[in-house]
């Protein structure tokens, strides 16, 4: 009588225990790298790709956290990111966001806002929201922005933001700018991309500006405000011709002057 072979495992059970392996170590990815199925060949790279590209995310977050690492080792253990978005809309304001996260912070999809798509923004937003110490939000009107200038308007919220934490910094980390506040701070290029705080505080103000922007195009239809963010995109531009400036357009900007002077 003949012995029966054990029954393998089913590709479909392999692919439901392979998704929950995080170590490239694990012993399963050695016991099937014996099996001689073309299904579980498929299945030991994909997990494999899907590994590596785990790692190299986690080296990048590591990478993005020096800068805070190097703050906490000289006993700055509050440190906060500042960063803003909407510096070059025709409309709506600047919005700023300071914010402090804590030493154990691991959401590894935290970067420059400019890197990820809405739809990464939007499901990061309440998560770092959840996870960080604090948040300050500073906004500059249009007013403000006609009246100051962009760049000093810029400065003053990002220092509404620092002042709007519940509890004051040690040190801050701030995107290519320095403000008027009595703490430690560093000017940082491209700071959204070099820094975890910077990178999250750039997400929080850009879902924040954007769901003001899209309160806007309720308030103010025709612009497209939901869709180009107040920038002076060729439909917007025609828009201003048609039904002329609103009260959150800057008229300080070229484009919206000139139409100003033309009515």
């Amino acid at each position: 009588m003949s012995e029966t072979k054990p029954k393998k495992t089913s590709i479909a059970m392999l692919r439901e225990q392979l998704a929950h392996v995080q170590q490239a170590d694990d012993p399963l990815l050695a016991a099937l790298a014996a099996d001689p199925r073309k299904g579980v060949a498929s299945l030991l790279l994909q997990t494999n790709r899907r590994l590596t590209a785990q790692a190299n995310a986690e080296a990048a977050f590591e990478q993005r956290l020096q800068l805070e690492r190097a703050c906490w080792a000289k006993g700055q253990s509050l440190v906060a990111g500042i960063d803003e978005v909407g510096r070059g809309p025709l409309a709506g304001p600047v919005v700023t966001c300071a914010i402090e996260l804590p030493h154990n912070f691991h959401l590894l999809g935290v970067n420059d806002s400019k890197q990820l798509t809405a739809h990464e923004r939007e499901a990061l937003y309440p998560q770092i929201l959840s996870a960080c110490v604090g948040v300050g939000i500073g906004i500059a009107s249009p007013k403000q922005i006609d009246h100051l200038n962009i760049y000093q308007a810029t400065r003053v919220a990002m220092r509404d933001a620092v002042l709007a934490l519940p509890q004051q910094p040690d040190a801050l980390l701030i995107d290519a700018m320095q403000i008027d506040v009595p703490m430690p701070q560093q000017k940082l290029i491209k700071g959204d991309a070099r820094s975890v705080s910077i990178g999250a505080a750039s997400i929080v103000a850009k879902v924040y500006r954007d769901h003001l922007m899209s309160m806007y195009d309720r308030v103010y239809p025709g612009y497209n405000f939901a869709q180009n963010d107040g920038y002076g995109t060729a439909a917007h531009l025609a828009a201003l011709d048609q039904l002329g400036v609103t009260p959150i357009h800057r008229r300080s900007f070229s484009p919206v002057t000139k139409r100003l002077h033309q009515n």
